[in-house]
This record gives structure tokens, C-alpha cells and sequence, in this order.
């Protein structure tokens, strides 16, 4: 993966517990093109990397701009990156890849963002209105006002007229009306990114939807995806023979990666589809937002799903 040295040209707190960075090139140079929806992948002070979503409008080459929420329960990226980064450091970044990219159609299109998934929901709002080639809406769905990044921006430009900002003070009574916003309509696509709550919602009410319609990217917090009750199980690779134990509060993914095998993957969040693996016997618990009813019994999505049966037994062959 190439990486590139950026200075942090600005670093600010836009909302509570979250900052966003702006970052550009020592020499003010163009930076390699990005569309909206993209990720970088963002080396952070605690060790690893983390992946952020663009928020500005591809039109602007000159800067990434991310925005970071503490996630104070997590591993320690985001706390790392937000307490240790400031202006005028350097950090380093890859080039931008997209596993959630608003498509070229022209029908109308929805978006649904839920907490710091604004951020590349924004960036895709901001083409849709610069273009105005498709009809579009914004459904911003937050706590409170003051965990909404991006609300005034949001309320006092272009965006106003075809946005709804809603906050449920965290009582479920006062959950946003997805029914009403999401109304069956032909030729348009959904776009959403949040907690995997909200994308679950949207998923079920829009589950009669045609095929390739809805699209879902998990806000990607850094904590490991794991459940009350998780049990191991084992994984068993056709092409092989080889057998391998998922523990709890581990992939599929991960262990097969550990054991140096190569699985395709990207998201590591169950929405993008690119580890659909071939399921040959057993049954999956599937946690994945890609699969429709009809492909669970010969498919698994293997960064995020798991085993209801002790054992499964996958295959890479196409």
C-alpha cells in the first residue's frame, strides 16, 4: 500500500469528541484523486492504522479532510490521533480507496447518515449538489445537536433545503421516521453509514428493494466486533483440508490472515462483499449487511460473520 507523508494543515474540535484534520502535501501539490465515499487508511500514534472517510468534495485536490470521534472505549487509535495530532505535525496516510462509492445512475438518491457516518455521506452530498445531475436527500441522524458535526455548515448552505437533521436525545420514542423517509420509489438508491443499528434498520425496510439499490459502509469504530455468548468454533478449508479454531472476539478473516493464508478483503465490516466467500457445509450466523435471504445457505461474509454449528467448512474456488 503506498503511503504518503502529509502535514496536518489544521486540526480542530467541529463537535464534542470529535476533531476534524486537514491534511495536504509539505509542498501544496495535488493529491491523488479520490470520489466520494473514499477512505485513507491513516498510521495513528497508539501503532496501527485506521481507516477515516474523505468528507470534502473530490474537487478539492489540495487536501484529505477527516473527521476523527474518541471512541473512548476502543483500542486507542482515534483517543491517540485526536489527543496527540495537531497542526503543523506530520502523519502518514495511503491513497484513497473506495468500497462505497456513489454511483454514476441517474435516478433519485436517499442518504442516511448516522453519527460520524457523515462523513463520506457529506462528501457524496456535497458532489450530488455541485453536480445537480440527481434529486437527492439527507437524513443526518445524531444524539444531540451538540455531537452533530458539520450542523451549521449543513443548516446555513446549499444543503439546508434537501437535509433533516434529527436528534433523539437517546430515547428510542423519539427515533427518526425511516418508514416515511424511505418510501419505495423507482429508480433510486440508498446510501447509508452509521452504527450497525441504523444500517440494520434501513436493511429491513428496505429489503424488498430490487438488488444493487441499497448500499451500507459501518462507521468502523475501533472496537473489535464480538457479541455476549460468542463461542469458538472451527473453520475448515475445502482446497485443504486444513482446520482452524475462531475464538471468540476474532474473525474468520483474521485468523485465516494470521495463519499467512490470502483472503480477499477490504471493508472488514460486513458491507462491502469483497471476503464473500463460498460456504460448503455448516451453518453461518451471518452479520454481514451484503447477503440477501436466498444466498445465506452457500455464502459467508468471513470478516464479520461467525458459526451457529461447532464446525463450517468454506472454499475460495469461484
Amino acid at each position: 500500500m503506498t503511503k504518503l507523508t502529509l502535514t496536518v494543515a489544521s486540526a480542530e474540535m467541529i463537535a464534542e469528541d470529535i476533531k476534524e484534520f486537514r491534511l495536504e502535501r509539505p509542498d501544496k501539490a495535488a493529491l491523488p484523486a479520490f470520489t466520494s465515499g473514499a477512505h485513507i487508511h491513516v498510521d495513528v500514534p497508539s501503532g496501527g492504522t485506521r481507516q477515516y472517510s474523505l468528507v470534502n468534495d473530490p474537487v478539492d485536490d489540495t487536501q484529505y479532510v477527516i473527521a476523527v470521534k474518541r471512541e473512548a472505549g476502543g483500542t486507542g487509535g482515534s483517543v491517540s490521533l485526536i489527543d496527540s495530532v495537531d497542526t503543523g505535525d506530520t502523519i502518514e496516510v495511503s491513497e484513497p480507496q473506495n468500497d462505497f462509492e456513489l454511483s454514476d445512475k441517474t435516478g433519485d438518491v436517499l442518504l442516511v447518515a448516522g453519527g460520524i457516518g457523515i462523513t463520506p455521506i457529506l462528501s457524496m452530498a456535497r458532489v450530488l449538489s455541485r453536480t445537480g445531475k440527481r434529486r437527492f436527500r439527507l437524513a443526518y441522524l445524531t444524539r444531540s445537536p451538540e455531537l452533530t458535526a458539520y450542523r451549521q455548515e449543513i443548516l446555513d448552505g446549499p444543503l439546508a433545503e434537501v437535509s433533516t437533521i434529527h436528534h433523539d436525545r437517546g430515547n428510542p420514542e423519539d427515533a427518526f421516521d425511516l418508514d416515511t423517509f424511505l418510501q419505495p420509489l423507482d429508480d433510486v438508491e440508498v446510501y447509508c453509514c452509521g452504527p450497525t443499528g441504523l444500517l440494520a434498520a434501513v436493511r429491513d425496510k428496505t429489503s424488498g428493494w430490487p438488488r444493487g439499490c441499497v448500499h451500507f459502509e459501518d462507521f468502523g469504530t475501533d472496537t473489535p466486533a464480538e457479541r455476549s455468548g460468542d463461542e469458538a468454533f472451527v473453520v475448515v478449508i475445502k482446497e485443504t483440508g486444513a482446520r482452524y479454531v475462531v475464538p471468540p472476539g476474532k474473525t474468520i478473516l483474521e485468523v485465516l490472515t494470521e495463519q499467512g493464508l490470502d483472503a480477499p478483503s477490504s471493508c472488514e465490516a460486513g458491507t462491502c462483499g469483497t471476503c464473500r466467500t463460498k460456504l460448503v457445509d455448516g451453518e453461518a450466523d451471518h452479520r454481514d449487511l451484503v447477503l440477501f435471504d436466498d444466498e445465506y445457505d452457500d455464502n459467508i461474509i468471513i470478516c464479520c460473520s461467525r458459526a451457529k454449528t461447532p464446525e463450517i467448512t468454506i472454499s475460495f474456488e469461484a
